[in-house]
């Protein structure tokens, strides 16, 4: 009887016992695995906090994991071309920040459905935006030719004066003292007014008169310079400091993050592009006047206007190259048909609006 149980066992087919193995592993509770999300330090999307992360985007996904009882941790990276490098190398499974949906992308991962609309806007330093300061009135006679033109003026001034005051210090109908104090500032008064293109007296020595002549001559002169390089200067600065929108982006320079959307835009439409690392070392630079303008995501940069930048930077211009953030998967993730019903649900039972709320204000209906 033994012997006749072994052999039945031996000749079972293995198709049967394979079969067998089978339903048991399907009944048997699938092994828990933890899913690790790349992500980015990304202010209002992601913010550190604690051991764990805040923000929109962060709070969206804690509750997306909790709805699908997805166990997981964090993988920090610097910029979003590090969360595609992750997602796509298998360190990461999912990536989450503020990841806009391209086609090139999607040639190669695959995306939730849209979590966010958004777009790019322009940052600039607020002081390009003051029409009037000290300093900008500083600059403006202390760059250029401005420092030879003044030193010329001097000249007009302090040469025709004393040769005036010296040959009519002791004509009789002379309107200047003959000490030389005040005599020489009644001068350079009179030199001042003809640099100007007005004479109040008309000298009465030949040498006087002869240097009144001449320094009428100089004065145009000196004045069409002066005109050319004023208008010259205050022209520049008005290039410098007109940034208004994306129309006034070719040849300035113009800062943002590695391998992002605003570096392709700003490369196609003939900036001066400086990629960062990090989004807050762009925000740094143009603080520092190395940089004419950030281009990034327009929550990112109304944020930090807000709050880090608050009275050194300002957003101008409205949003341009409008698109969606997406929750980032490899190919073909099991994760995303399941990932995509709790967003649908989320919309709908209102815990979507509830984060959106929270932090970027209730939006007009």
């Amino acid at each position: 009887m033994i012997i006749r149980k072994l052999f039945l066992i031996f000749t079972v087919p293995a198709s049967l016992l394979a079969g067998t193995i089978g339903a048991i592993a399907q009944d048997a509770p699938a092994a828990r695995t933890t899913t690790t999300v790349a992500t980015r330090v990304l202010p209002p999307f992601i913010i550190p906090g604690g051991d764990a992360y805040v923000g929109f985007s962060a709070d969206l996904w804690n509750e997306i994991a909790k709805r699908n009882s997805i166990t997981f941790t964090w993988k920090e990276t610097a910029n979003v071309k590090e969360i595609l490098a992750a997602v796509d190398s298998g360190q990461a499974q999912v990536g989450i920040a503020a990841i806009s949906v391209t086609s090139e992308r999607e040639q190669q991962f695959d995306f939730s459905q849209p979590m966010f609309e958004s777009g790019l806007q322009v940052m600039v330093r607020k002081t390009n935006e003051e029409g009037f300061s000290l300093s900008r009135l500083f600059g403006t006679f202390s760059t250029g030719a401005m420092p030879y033109l003044l030193g010329i003026l001097a000249l007009l001034i302090l040469v025709p004066g004393h040769l005036v005051w010296w040959a009519e210090r002791k004509h009789e109908a002379s309107p200047f003292s003959t000490q030389y104090f005040p005599g020489v500032f009644q001068a350079m008064g009179w030199a001042l007014s003809a640099a100007a293109g007005q004479q109040n007296d008309t000298p009465h020595s030949k040498l006087g008169r002869f240097t009144s002549i001449a320094a009428i001559f100089a004065s145009l002169l000196f004045l069409t310079f002066w005109q050319a390089e004023l208008t010259s200067s205050f022209t520049v600065q008005q290039l410098q400091g007109g940034i208004q929108g994306p129309e006034d982006l070719p040849g300035k320079n113009t800062g943002t993050t590695a391998g992002s959307t605003a570096a392709a835009w700003l490369k196609d439409h003939g900036a001066k592009v400086t990629e960062f690392q990090k989004i807050d070392q762009a925000f740094a630079a143009l603080e520092q006047d190395t940089l004419d303008a950030v281009v990034f995501d327009a929550p990112v940069l109304l944020y930090y206007a807000a709050n880090g930048g608050r009275g050194k930077v300002r957003v101008v211009g409205a949003i341009f190259k409008k698109e969606n953030y997406g929750i980032l998967f490899p190919r073909g993730s099991e994760l995303r048909k399941s990932i995509n019903a709790s967003l649908l649900k989320m919309r709908e039972d209102g815990t979507y609006d509830r984060l959106y709320d929270v932090w970027f204000g209730q939006r007009s209906q």
